[in-house]
């Protein structure tokens, strides 16, 4: 069994009359264990009664929860969501956070080396000492580094984001954070060419662009392998995608031709598109018939 290790950001996303345990990263890892894979969350929570729910919620979902530390001084992580335009969610990520303050251990870290792949994001280094730990995670492993790079003002210092992409193997973006780092390194506006120069200047195995209700695509090596999408009626589009991710590269773990790791990572961000909550609970063949 594949083994899969995601760093970041654990925490409540509030909506109008519910909280539903949330995070980019940690959705990822709840996909990649429905998936069949043994995935790890690395994060941390606080001292608190939400602290408990959640880890309750992911040892409910079979998600190991032995690297998700506690912090006695930073609340379990939260954020508002203002969901009332379903195709255009907003987020408020309160802060501070116990994901602020993860440490690096010897342990976690040779966690990372003995796993397939590492998931991370922009978010969860908005603070020094998650900051530290990832890059030193980074710099001292051999795996699979996979930057969902999730680009939110005011998280959003280029000039840190670069450290990271140094160091990345495969690069998500969707199209606005794709001309954000466009326009950084005076790539102009032609995807094709942004990719092309982003690919060689980090050294990337490919790139993969979202573009939302539309699909997405690929870019390795000069091509490029579009997909136009799933149509569904969306219930609320909260980590689509993340299931998006979890797929992509579960199907390139597995050996797949890129058309068919984005065929089946845009039916999975679809079919959680088409319900409630980020990490809804599905059998793999639910998600095969949108493809078929």
């Amino acid at each position: 069994m594949k083994q899969t290790v995601c760093f970041g950001e654990v925490l409540f996303d509030q909506f109008k009359d519910k909280a539903i345990p949330g995070g980019a990263p940690m959705n990822v890892a709840l996909h990649f264990q429905q998936l069949g894979y043994r995935s790890h969350m690395l994060s941390m929570v606080g001292n608190d009664q939400k602290a408990e729910e959640l880890l309750n919620f992911l040892k409910e979902r079979n998600l190991d929860t032995s690297f998700i530390g506690t912090n006695d001084s930073l609340p379990t992580g939260l954020v508002i969501v203002d969901d009332s335009d379903p195709m255009n969610v907003k987020y408020d990520i309160v802060k501070p956070a116990a994901w602020d303050a993860i440490p690096w251990t010897a342990e976690s870290q040779k966690l990372i080396d003995e796993s397939d792949v590492f998931v991370f994001g922009s978010l969860a280094v908005r603070e020094e000492v998650s900051r530290n730990c990832l890059l030193k995670y980074l710099k001292n492993t051999k795996t699979l580094k996979v930057f969902d790079i999730n680009i939110r003002p005011p998280f959003d210092d280029l000039e840190l984001l670069e450290k990271i992409l140094v160091h990345t193997d495969i690069l998500k973006v969707n199209e606005q954070e794709l001309q954000i780092l466009a326009d950084y390194h005076e790539f102009g506006e032609n995807i094709e060419i942004a990719c092309e120069k982003l690919e060689e200047a980090y050294e990337l195995k490919f790139i993969c662009m979202t573009r939302g209700a539309d699909g997405a695509l690929i870019y390795q090596n000069g091509e490029i392998f579009e997909h136009e999408g799933y149509e569904i009626q969306v219930v609320d589009t909260v980590g689509s995608g993340d299931a998006f991710l979890a797929a992509l590269i579960f199907g390139y773990l597995e050996g797949e031709k890129l058309e068919e790791m984005l065929d089946f990572a845009c039916a999975l961000g679809t079919y959680v598109a088409g319900q409630q909550g980020a990490t809804p609970i599905y059998d793999v063949n639910e998600v095969k018939r949108i493809i078929e």
